[in-house]
């Protein structure tokens, strides 16, 4: 541009400076003689002038040819010229066409015009991140699995496209079923973008599929660094990963791994049901009874639940009914309200033939929330105070109809579970399983039918475990048995034989 200028300046100049020069030799007169070898020439001052600018014009022509000559021999030669760079615009035009066609036909799923286009574009186009991406992903649309890997290659090469060339092949490899490379190509695009959420993800599936548990562990850390997952969640979920790997030493006879590692689980998220139920059995190994109970209470403060219940009653098996209704009192008067702790308070009433103190704590749940585990305590009630069979087979009828209540259901998918799991056996979601009351038509939980077994005696077991059968098996039409609705009203005596 400046040189431009700085033309155009020398050339107006002497244009000027001609203009004066003539100007004064026309206002002068006479003649000009112009001599060259032998020969003089004589010219009047309008033919001189009239002269120079004629060999002005030429030289200037010369001048412009061998411009012309120069730049066409730059052009053949590769330099950058007016030329290259008109015809570069005009391929760069066509290429961004290309892409852009191709990207439409793209979104329509016409993959093999996005295949054509794409390699439009990368004939027309020296942008190889770009091109090599779009025309990857119009393989894949085209289903041409071999070509898009080849891109997907030729991307690692480029420091831009190398994570994007990661993704792509680890996502190949997953479809593929090769899932011991692509959790080594999700490690790979991890160290590249290490706060990139869908890498977190799918290298969390992956790891907890492998059941690598430290390494989902810190995985679940880099996510809640990246902001991906709050705090607590992040917690509950590193104890969780714990707990698994905990049952994993233990299942391989590593006792004092084991016990390590689920009670650091157990302390990472103390209301966790499964932890604590595990905490307190390692407890016992040692015989710590008390630190085997507060881990048991501080999670029943959270979410009471038969498997604590359970634990709980382990902790000194061989006491006798009142011992364990006394000793229980100190779980039962955490979340009195708690569906699960009024259950708890009838079966250890029940379990000592405290026929009313049971009918007192499972009454109001019998009227207003009838389940399976209610109904069926409400059955050895009546058959425990001396009820005929039609009054305790009215009983268990009306249980075989009801919800089962409380059992482990998947948040994602629905799907009932009769034993924890951190990951959903349906939809493998993980940490989705919740302990909340399901639809009566759905799948039944058996652990969820019949009383804490853990809380009962051995003649109450035997017991309750004809119950249960009787609860969850229809009666034999031959053998004249017939089918009474329980009272309507709780508090009325009960017809006796």
């Amino acid at each position: 541009m400046l040189g431009s200028f700085f033309r155009i300046g020398i050339f107006v100049g002497v244009i000027a400076i001609i203009t004066f020069v003539a100007a004064f030799i026309l206002e002068e007169g006479g003649t000009i003689l112009m001599q060259f070898g032998g020969y003089e020439v004589a010219l009047s001052p309008l033919q001189a002038v009239i002269g120079v600018i004629l060999l002005l014009g030429a030289v200037w022509l010369l001048l412009w040819l061998v411009g012309i000559a120069l730049a066409v021999f730059r052009f053949f030669n590769g330099d950058e010229t007016a030329v290259s760079r008109y015809l570069s615009a005009n391929r760069v035009e066509k290429g961004y066409n290309a892409l852009a066609e191709g990207m439409v036909a793209l979104a329509a799923g016409e993959g093999k015009k996005a295949v054509d286009k794409a390699a439009a574009a990368e004939r027309y186009l020296d942008r190889p991140e770009l091109t090599d991406l779009f025309n990857a992903q119009a393989a894949e649309s085209a289903g041409d699995i071999k070509r898009a890997e080849k891109y997907y290659k030729r991307l690692l090469s480029s420091q831009n496209g190398r994570f994007v060339g990661v993704q792509g092949l680890m996502k190949q490899k997953l479809a593929e079923g090769e899932t011991d490379l692509a959790l080594k190509l999700a490690e790979k695009a991890f160290a590249i973008r290490p706060k990139h959420a869908g890498t977190l993800d799918a290298l969390f599936d992956l790891q907890t599929e492998k059941a690598e548990w430290k390494g989902a562990q810190k995985t679940i850390e880099a996510k809640v660094r990246a902001g991906h997952l709050p705090k607590d969640v992040g917690k509950r979920r590193e104890a969780i990963l714990m707990l698994e790997d905990a049952r994993a030493q233990l299942e391989k006879g590593e006792i004092e791994k084991g016990k390590e590692i689920a009670l650091a689980a157990n302390k990472l998220s103390p209301d966790l049901v499964p932890a604590a139920a595990l905490a307190s059995e390692m407890y016992m190994l040692d015989n710590n009874r008390r630190a085997a109970g507060n881990a048991i209470r501080k999670a029943w403060a959270q979410h009471p639940h038969p498997d604590l219940a359970a634990a709980f009653a382990e902790i000194n098996p061989d006491e006798t009914p009142a011992q364990r209704q006394k000793r229980f009192a100190t779980l039962t008067k955490l979340n009195p309200n708690n569906v699960e702790t009024k259950l708890l308070t009838a079966e250890l009433a029940l379990a000592d033939e405290d026929f009313p103190a049971a009918r007192r704590a499972v009454r109001e749940l019998a009227e207003e929330d009838p389940t399976t585990r209610a109904l069926t305590i409400m059955a050895a009630i009546e058959k425990g105070e001396g009820a005929d069979d039609k009054t305790v087979r009215a009983w268990l009828n009306k249980a075989m109809e009801a919800p089962r209540g409380n059992q482990w259901v998947c948040e994602n998918c629905s799907k009932i579970h009769s034993v924890w799991q951190a990951q959903c056996s349906n939809c493998d979601g993980f940490d989705t399983l919740s302990w909340k009351a399901t639809p009566a038509e759905q799948e039944a939980n058996p652990a969820s039918l019949g009383f804490t077994a853990a809380v009962l005696t051995d003649d109450t077991k035997a017991a309750s475990s004809v119950e249960i059968a009787e609860a969850t098996s229809p009666p034999d039409p031959d053998s004249g048995a017939e089918f009474h609705e329980p009272p309507s009203n709780p508090d009325e005596p009960p017809h006796r034989s």
